[in-house]
């Protein structure tokens, strides 16, 4: 049995663009892949399920775990703060389960600059109209609140080159059957699997008999 350490994928790029419904569609077609969920000041919205899809917490709260080092690492997106456990996340890795999260350009900025066996996947949008209208048609976020995100998008989707990978979005079933050939190809990785082929070509050594001959 392998005690290699599990892979951390990251999804990322502009809100809007449909990385959680890829991430959540991927765990339910990708054994042993879970979900590393956030912490957030962000109010909750209707559709979300503590614990599922965020933790939610006060601001004091979310310092409070920040300045203790309990988080891998945290931003500020839109005027709230975002974050994941440190323990959580290396708990996971380290029993050799593959992780996957959900996050913004800033935080997967964040997240490069740690010792981590780090895949990153950057969702683009098909063009940005089309990313203007999955926002208004989300009703989560008032005018403002969409044309601001908008405007920020505007600048991230340029930051794709700093990713390993490039989805576009354009059919969902599309994008997630991509987004689960990049998780499967990166754990067939030569590297990642010395230790378990070492059993398989044991078995090829040269020996002075063999079977049937």
């Amino acid at each position: 049995m392998s005690n290699k350490r599990g892979l951390l994928f990251i999804v990322s790029g502009p809100s809007g663009v449909g990385k959680s419904t890829l991430v959540n569609r991927v765990i339910a077609r990708v054994p042993d892949l879970v979900y590393a969920v956030s912490y957030t000041t962000r109010p909750q919205r209707p559709t979300e399920v503590e614990g599922r899809d965020y933790y939610f917490v006060s601001r004091r709260e979310f310092e409070r775990m920040r300045e203790a080092g309990e988080l891998i690492e945290w931003a500020e997106v839109y005027g709230y703060l975002y974050g994941r456990s440190r323990v959580a996340i290396e708990r996971e890795l380290e029993a050799g389960r593959d992780v996957i999260l959900s996050i913004d350009v800033q935080g997967a900025a964040a997240f490069r600059k740690l010792s981590l066996p780090l895949v990153s996947i950057f969702i683009l949008p098909p063009s940005f109209d089309v990313l203007a209208e999955r926002l208004r048609a989300r009703k989560t976020d008032a005018w403002p609140s969409v044309e601001h995100r908008l405007n920020i998008a505007r600048e991230e989707v340029w930051h794709y080159r700093d990713f390993d990978y490039v989805i576009l979005n354009d059919r969902l079933e599309e994008a997630l059957a991509l987004l689960e050939a990049i998780i499967l190809a990166e754990r067939h990785r030569r590297e990642r699997l010395e230790e378990d082929l070492r059993q398989v070509l044991h078995t090829f050594e040269r020996s002075d008999r063999v079977e049937g001959s």
